[in-house]
């Protein structure tokens, strides 16, 4: 099986494990996140906007508007660093690329951390994202030009032993699950 066939076959198996994961919903994971955000108030964070089942990071990130800078990833296109609008609660927002939601007015700016969509981690860092690769060339980028942090945000079913991973795909400083907080493991 060739490494495309294993991912494909990961994220298969990782969407029907967020899929029952969000419909359960556990309680915890915003708070969880929250707490974690709260040691770096007033740095440029970036989350997202939720879509399909994703996890929903927007408490947190409306607390953390409180403080400083929040945005959203908007994508530029295929085989491009995504750029970052500022968001806030309440802001209007319109249909972006893929579905995910964006400003109305799209005021740019670089985040130091960023609140990572994914489909898949591992206690290692791992990520496995949707496949176009946009939030490792983002974080490759970001990373050349100062201290970035990523933080995967999850259900915790979305954990998986054994990702399939390659040399350009960009590891996660933490993982944040309704039931933990992760710090990755070499």
């Amino acid at each position: 099986m060739t490494l495309d066939e294993r991912k494909a076959a990961a994220r298969k198996a990782a969407f029907q494990r967020r899929k029952l994961a969000f419909e359960a919903q556990l309680p915890g994971a915003a708070g969880k996140l929250s707490e974690v955000l709260a040691g770096y108030r007033g740095a440029p964070l970036s989350g997202f906007l939720p879509i399909r089942t994703e996890i929903d990071p927007t408490p947190a990130m409306a607390e953390a508007a409180a403080h400083g800078p929040v945005g959203v990833p908007v994508i530029q296109g295929k085989g491009q660093p995504l750029k970052f609008a500022r968001w806030e609660p309440d802001c209007a927002l319109v249909d972006g690329p893929f579905g995910a939601r964006v400003p109305e007015l799209l005021e740019y700016f670089e985040p130091e951390v960023l609140i990572v969509p994914l489909v898949a981690f591992d206690r290692r860092g791992g990520r496995l994202g949707y496949g176009g690769g946009f939030y490792d060339r983002t974080l490759q980028m970001l990373r050349t030009r100062r201290p970035t942090l990523a933080v995967g945000f999850a259900f915790a079913a979305q954990e998986d032993d054994a990702l399939p991973l390659e040399e350009t795909d960009q590891p996660l400083d933490l993982i944040v699950t309704e039931a933990a907080v992760i710090t990755p493991r070499a």
